[in-house]
């Protein structure tokens, strides 16, 4: 049998295999979105910075009797966030927040091992197309670098100042949504007939789903530097439409990273904008004739981001209590996660 013969059967393989290598990536994709609501939480109850080393070998089982509890919670009172905010703090307490952080970190090894697992499974028994091949192993490579960033954000709030660098957290939580994107448009890939591509409002699409993507970086500088609670109230910042605080640092162009007023007012014109981009899509698709899937796909957009509109101003009037900062982060990728759909759909008539 000569090696074309080898490859067609190959390919024929992995072709069937496709349903399969989608679930997997679906499956694989749901515990990213799970990570990011679970570090939401993390981030919301202050508890990221109770593990105060980064052992990605060793750290896999928690403290293990009295004397390790003591010897972690010692290491934690080294830190300035106990110093600063958390002192006197029982060792109960601790454990509350050290558990958080520490699901954190299991959860995310759990992904590495459930992605690298049927990886080398699928690759290794040919039920892996060859352009999709490089694609997943960069994704891989993306899940270990942001074990890695992960500890570089962590880092930043164990110095001086006992909060991490909200830099680092949009960094931490962009590449989040990068991975989860390229898990879930492959897995659309390969779960999806392929078909002829729709011309009409599909570069319309693929830039909302850029604008979605800001709008996620927004926000979380707006969760870096807590300022969800400045300005509680809706649709004027108190009496003002233009805070007067939004140019207060130098240079000025530190109030778009640095300034909690000017980052809440930028997420609420990204919002606006987010608003008007559906609205504008809408209207180019309403009789352009596109296939159902895709149909569905716009309806769902619209009731996503008006889901999510009423989380965010719930959110803000109510000054960020855990429950609808949750719900608002689960909406952000019911959002993202919708404008990906709609994207990919208008690819395929």
């Amino acid at each position: 049998m000569d090696s074309k013969t080898l490859q067609m059967g190959d390919e024929a393989r992995a072709i069937s295999a496709r349903p399969y290598v989608g679930g997997w990536l679906l499956a694989v994709g749901a515990m990213v979105a799970a990570m990011v609501l679970l570090g939401g939480a993390t981030r919301l109850t202050h508890s990221g910075l109770s593990m105060v080393q980064w052992q990605p070998l060793m750290g896999i089982l928690p403290p293990l009797g009295k004397g390790a509890w003591a010897e972690v919670f010692a290491m934690y009172k080294a830190y300035p966030e106990y110093q600063q905010i958390n002192q006197g703090m029982t060792l109960g307490e601790f454990k509350r927040i050290f558990y958080f952080e520490y699901s954190h970190r299991l959860l995310g090894r759990s992904i590495g091992l459930v992605f690298a697992v049927p990886f080398i499974w699928f690759l290794a028994t040919g039920r892996l197309e060859r352009r999709r091949r490089l694609v997943l192993f960069g994704l891989f490579l993306a899940g270990g670098l942001q074990g890695l960033i992960g500890w570089w954000m962590v880092q930043s709030g164990l110095v001086d100042r006992p909060d991490v660098s909200q830099y680092r957290l949009a960094i931490h939580l962009g590449l989040a949504f990068i991975i989860f994107a390229g898990l879930i448009w492959v897995a659309l890939d390969l779960l999806s007939d392929s078909a002829g591509r729709h011309s009409a409002g599909r570069t319309g699409a693929i830039f909302l789903v850029g604008v979605v993507f800001l709008q996620v970086l927004s926000g979380a500088l707006v969760a870096g530097l807590d300022g969800g609670l400045v300005y509680n109230s809706f649709p004027m910042m108190n009496q003002y439409w233009l805070p007067p605080e939004l140019s207060q640092l130098r240079p000025v162009w530190t109030n778009l990273f640095e300034n909690p007023v000017t980052v809440q007012f930028d997420h609420r014109i990204g919002a606006y904008i987010c608003t008007i981009l559906v609205v504008v899509l809408w209207w180019r698709l309403r009789g352009a004739g596109i296939s159902p899937a895709a149909r569905f796909a716009l309806r769902l957009t619209i009731g996503a981001l008006a889901v999510q509109l009423a989380l965010g101003i719930a959110t803000l009037l109510w000054a960020v209590p855990l429950p609808l900062a949750m719900l608002h982060q689960a909406g952000a990728l019911l959002f993202f996660s919708a404008t990906l759909l709609l994207a990919h759909r208008l690819r395929r008539s």
